[in-house]
């Protein structure tokens, strides 16, 4: 019997809640102050929550030397302290990924600005903190285009969810906007007569208006009509994508279903709805599209993270590769059998001729 692709409700029980780690320690007082700032600036819930997890670390990493106020915050304590973001091993033994030291100590740095700004401290000790390099990491699963519509067929249309679960993966595809992104559309951001999309409050808290395709906005009305108002229940906060009991679909909810689709075909990797996003800006790109306008369509707000797209994009490259490098193949049959020979191509004058070939 195949597994049903849709997410099964789990019932999970809460861990109890634990104190922060030096709970009576003063320096969570000046935290919970930029906390609160922070979130009444604008600052997204989700970078609010991350920030918060690397200064908790921080502040019981300074308990345990005994700082409890901001002016014992100096220069040389931070770098002794990026030395133990450097040195210290997990439960498995393996050390934090430079992604997740640069989060840490980018949630510092902000830190510490805000206390400049309200005078508990004179200057940001953070300020000129020579941090680690990130690494170049490209795409750890790029799907083919065979690979995506085999993935996109998964879903048994046959059904209300199965209609759902397609519009889900056609939007992602065509616009291969972002998992949190793809949770908070409301059904009136889609204009499907257009062919249009509006991202409200993305990553870095921007908004971007992009092209939804012909196919992705006929599910999307297919959905509209048939699906959703059999999927509603309760008061309706008009959120685009519900889940099987009619609420707002959460991310959560929303990675585990398309984790099922990409699995069923045999295909296992992190981030599920991300490879979408990999595979619409690199198939773009190999058909032709101008790498400015995959980077608005991503949301990048700078170019050099979307030029991580054109070294995975191969396929352009190998046709460029074949139709001018001078060194081709010919193929030449001689008596009964077929001999494979490798010869330059020679061109009219013989300039690119090997004189040392016979060395």
């Amino acid at each position: 019997m195949t597994p049903s692709l849709t997410p099964r409700r789990r019932h999970r029980r809460k861990p109890p809640r634990r104190p922060p780690p030096a709970a009576d320690n003063p320096l969570h007082g000046y935290l919970a102050a930029y906390q609160e700032w922070a979130l009444a600036a604008g600052y997204s819930t989700h970078t609010m929550a991350t920030r918060h997890a690397a200064l908790l670390r921080f502040i019981g990493w300074c308990d345990e030397r005994g700082i409890t106020q901001p002016t014992e915050l100096t220069r040389p304590l931070l770098e002794r302290y990026q030395r133990h973001l450097h040195q210290y091993r997990k439960h498995n033994g393996a050390p934090l990924s430079v992604v997740a030291q640069l989060s840490m100590l980018h949630a510092l740095i902000a830190w510490f600005r805000f206390l400049v700004r309200q005078h508990h401290l004179l200057y940001n000790p953070a300020a000129d903190l020579e941090l680690p390099k990130k690494p170049l990491a490209l795409p750890k699963t790029i799907l083919s285009v065979q690979q995506v519509e085999a993935i996109l067929n998964q879903a048994d249309v046959s059904t209300l969810l199965g209609v759902r679960n397609r519009t889900i993966l056609e939007v992602f595809y065509s616009t291969g906007i972002r998992r949190l992104e793809l949770s908070g559309l409301k059904w009136y951001d889609v204009e499907t007569e257009r062919g249009m999309l509006m991202v409200r409050q993305g990553k870095g808290r921007k908004d971007r208006y992009i092209p939804l395709g012909e196919r992705a906005s006929a599910w999307v009305d297919k959905y509209l009509q048939e699906v959703r108002p059999e999927l509603v229940t309760g008061q309706d906060d008009q959120t685009l994508f519900l889940d099987d009991f009619g609420r707002p679909m959460s991310v959560r909810f929303l990675g585990d279903l398309v984790r099922r689709h990409v699995e069923a075909i045999g295909v296992k990797t992190p981030g599920a709805c991300h490879v979408f996003r990999h595979a619409m800006a690199t198939h773009m790109l190999e058909n032709g599209a101008d790498i400015r306008y995959i980077q608005v369509m991503l949301g990048h707000a700078n170019l050099e993270t979307t030029q991580i797209y054109t070294r995975v994009s191969m396929t352009k490259l190998k046709e460029v590769h074949a139709a001018t490098h001078p060194a081709k193949l010919k193929r030449a049959a001689r008596n009964a059998a077929t001999i494979d020979t490798l010869e330059p191509t020679s061109s009219a004058n013989g300039a690119d001729r090997d004189d040392d070939a016979g060395a």
